[in-house]
């Protein structure tokens, strides 16, 4: 068994009978990734949830009713025009009974459907009856999903209320590669589980999280980089989202999926972070700057890869901005969260780093650690606040670990109190 199928297993024994008595619909549309979605009837029905099943006609081509039948354990809804089973008027009822509605995999089809009103099936006809939370979770053509005909009918649906969970990158059905897979169900779930069950005191409120490393390049081919994953800084995204907040994640290259009802701004050098973080600051209630930003950028980039020659090579290196201490210089009302990275005097090395840069409170940690820091699943931290206090944490998993950050953050933010 690998690390992750074993975290994956605990995970689930987590969330066991967390959703006992909660009514849960799932719309399932007609896309290839349809056949995910009987994996996440299964894990929301392992959860203790109650799950109810629309099909369109197009899933059907996919994946058959009897299947959803057998692992729901409820009929599947299909026609509107069928004879009635158990409901009065079925997509009524299902529309009232819902805690919640997941649509996964949405379409484009769906999306724009649930954007202009239209009610011309099962499916459609529920979300505009239903008064549940409604979070889509679309899966199509990268080309289709970035059209601006799709990116324009979700912005609809998110300003009146749905949530989109982002596609993942990868592989397609459609032998191109790029965004528009369908999320892992198990990441669905775990974004369902948190809704139903977490309060939300960071509702109303925006947080912005940086996370991953930036890489420098230096030709065409190579680049000054670190060995940052940004597992942290999403997993602090990922709490923010479950704690109501709307979070805006800042990533540099990473290799993982975007946490459910976070808005990825994805970059590549400390300029591109820099730029990206500017222009979301002025409205941000909170900046959790946990990523690793490279302090040099190469004075040239080589047009042409740098061919070897028996000679040494010298790069000349400058100064990239200080993305930290120039948003501590504009803070107005702003609660910013800084993190020191260190192999050695961490302590120290982290209050002066929390002075200069005017924080509320710094992160520590030790990353010549080797379960802790880069690249593990687990951090062991010291939190040095500017009002000089220092609390100093145990190992631990980093999405615990998120937890802590944002009860330490909550207490600063005005009118808030840890969750």
């Amino acid at each position: 068994m690998t690390a992750e199928q074993a975290a994956g297993q605990q995970s689930m024994a987590a969330m066991a009978g967390k959703l006992a008595g909660r009514h849960i619909v799932i719309g399932v549309t007609g896309s290839i990734a349809a056949y995910k979605a009987v994996d996440i009837v299964s894990r929301l029905k392992k959860c203790g949830a109650d799950v109810h099943v629309i099909l369109t006609r197009e899933a059907a081509e996919f994946v058959t009713p009897l299947t959803f039948r057998e692992i729901s354990g409820q009929p599947v809804a299909m026609d509107m025009w069928a004879p009635v089973q158990e409901f009065h008027v079925e997509h009524i009822a299902l529309a009232k009974l819902a805690d919640l509605v997941l649509v996964a995999p949405a379409t484009a089809n769906i999306l724009a459907k649930a954007a202009n009103g239209i009610a011309d099936d099962m499916l459609s006809t529920t979300l505009l009856a239903t008064k549940a939370p409604v979070w889509f979770a679309p899966a199509m053509n990268t080309n289709m999903y970035e059209h601006a005909a799709t990116q324009h009918n979700m912005e609809i649906l998110r300003t009146r209320g749905s949530h989109i969970i982002e596609p993942a990158a990868g592989h397609l059905a459609c032998a191109t590669s790029g965004k528009g897979r369908l999320p892992e169900p198990a990441v669905l779930v775990e974004a369902v589980v948190q809704a139903m069950t977490a309060g939300q005191p960071l509702k109303g409120r925006k947080v912005l999280v940086t996370a991953g490393g930036t890489i420098e390049p230096i030709d065409p081919v190579r680049f000054i980089g670190n060995h940052a994953t940004g597992r942290m800084g999403y997993a602090v995204a990922a709490e923010a989202a479950a704690r109501g907040a709307e979070v805006v994640l800042v990533s540099g290259p990473a290799e993982l999926p975007a946490p459910a009802g976070v808005r990825v701004v994805r970059i590549q050098t400390a300029r591109e972070m820099h730029e990206a973080v500017l222009r979301e600051y002025a409205d941000t209630d909170l900046v959790v700057k946990s990523a690793a930003v490279a302090d040099y950028r190469p004075v040239h980039v080589a047009a042409q890869k740098i061919k070897k020659s028996e000679d040494g090579l010298t790069l000349h290196l400058t100064r990239n901005p200080d993305i930290l201490y120039e948003l501590g210089k504009k803070k107005t009302h702003q609660v910013l969260v800084g993190f020191a990275a260190e192999t050695q005097d961490v302590e120290s090395y982290a209050r002066a780093k929390l002075a200069k840069k005017n924080l509320d409170f710094i992160v520590a940690n030790d990353v010549s650690q080797a379960d802790a820091g880069f690249g593990t699943e687990t951090n062991r931290v010291t939190i040095c606040g500017a009002d000089g206090s220092v609390e100093r944490y145990p190992l631990m998993s980093k999405r615990e670990l998120a937890g802590i950050i944002l009860d330490h953050a909550q207490q600063c933010l005005p009118g808030m109190s840890a969750k």
